[in-house]
């Protein structure tokens, strides 16, 4: 039971999160681009190097790939790294440390050897950012054998799936969406950890289960709640991490609700919520009433501009749209309200860029 209702933000919780381990094991150390900055990524890493010093807490070159494979070599020796990357797209040339070197070393030598390195990676739209540093590539990085994906939506999952991934043995890919860290909700100051690979009901339902993952778990919660006015009942599943999951809590609500709709914040094509489906259609078929959704990005590269971005991702209202075709009752799509000079790049106009 919660002895208290103590609301940090999530930039705050993954702070917590990486003070406590730097404190409690003196192989942590923390290295990555922006992480002495006085803005300290989005203030996740604020005022960590005063605190712990400049040999555990400390910038690197703009060399990805190199400063990944000191990263990874110092995890074989018994060092547990945490990488910051500012973008998900800064990664893009270190995939042979991280797809081919990390994720391989423990099987290639017979579990002798470990790389417990945790790589923080950031996703997210808006502000312009473009087809260059807007993607969510989690889908890659869920398909290499050996990775771990954690997607955390809330504070207190971010705290406590980053201490759980910082501890674990395997290289964890840790994926933050830059429109969460402004977000506030209930964590615990002491320790705690979150198990990798259990998914979490948001909500309980019986009418459609509705899976989601890091911010479409936000969209989710709000067109469940807007969906309780057409006497639709969702069971919202939040899934935490991508790689690996525990699927048995998902069948149980198929087999309760008998309806699926999955929104992945990746494109469509070959992409997560594809996987999730074809779980569901091996195992639980039988218990569909009707054919399971997915509500995704378009196969497209990712707009620039506010008058195409706010067409490119999908809304809380694109969510009640689908669901509105499954349970038959009048619901306008979204997509012909939508003006080019909305304000749907950014979570609210008080959001700041540049990062």
């Amino acid at each position: 039971m919660k002895k208290n209702n103590r609301q940090i933000t999530y930039a705050q919780a993954i702070n917590e999160a990486i003070d406590i381990s730097l404190d409690k094991d003196k192989s942590v150390f923390l290295i990555g681009l922006g992480v002495t900055d006085p803005i300290g990524v989005f203030g996740s890493t604020k005022g960590l190097q005063e605190k712990h010093g400049n040999n555990r807490v400390f910038e690197m070159p703009i060399s990805e790939s190199a400063v990944t494979g000191v990263c990874l070599g110092s995890s074989l020796v018994g060092m547990r790294p945490i990488m910051t990357h500012m973008r998900l797209e800064f990664a893009i040339t270190a995939m042979d440390q991280i797809c081919n070197q990390a994720a391989k070393w423990h099987y290639m030598f017979g579990g002798k050897y470990k790389a417990p390195v945790t790589i923080r990676m950031i996703v997210g739209r808006g502000w312009g950012q473009g087809a260059q540093h807007s993607q969510s590539l989690h889908n890659w990085f869920a398909h290499i054998p050996g990775l771990k994906v954690v997607m955390p939506a809330t504070p207190y999952d971010a705290k406590g799936l980053l201490i759980s991934s910082i501890e674990d043995d395997a290289p964890t890919i840790f994926i933050e969406h830059r429109w969460l860290y402004n977000i506030s909700g209930y964590v615990p100051k002491e320790y705690y950890k979150v198990s990798i690979g259990q998914p979490n009901i948001i909500k309980e339902g019986s009418d459609v289960t509705l899976i989601t993952s890091s911010y479409t778990t936000l969209d989710g919660k709000r067109a469940a709640e807007k969906l309780e006015k057409f006497n639709i009942s969702v069971e919202h599943i939040d899934l935490r991490t991508i790689s690996p999951i525990n699927y048995e809590l998902i069948f149980k609500s198929i087999r309760k609700t008998g309806k699926l709709v999955v929104c992945d914040q990746g494109t469509k094509s070959s992409g997560f919520a594809s996987e999730v489906i074809t779980r569901i259609l091996e195992n639980e078929f039988n218990s569909l009433h009707s054919k399971p959704i997915r509500i995704t990005l378009p196969d497209t590269p990712t707009p620039t501009s506010r008058a195409l971005s706010n067409y490119y991702y999908p809304q809380p209202e694109h969510i009640i749209f689908q669901i509105s075709k499954m349970f038959n009752f009048p619901y306008k799509d979204p997509s012909a309200t939508i003006n080019s000079d909305d304000f749907l790049d950014v979570p609210d106009q008080s959001f700041k860029g540049p990062f």
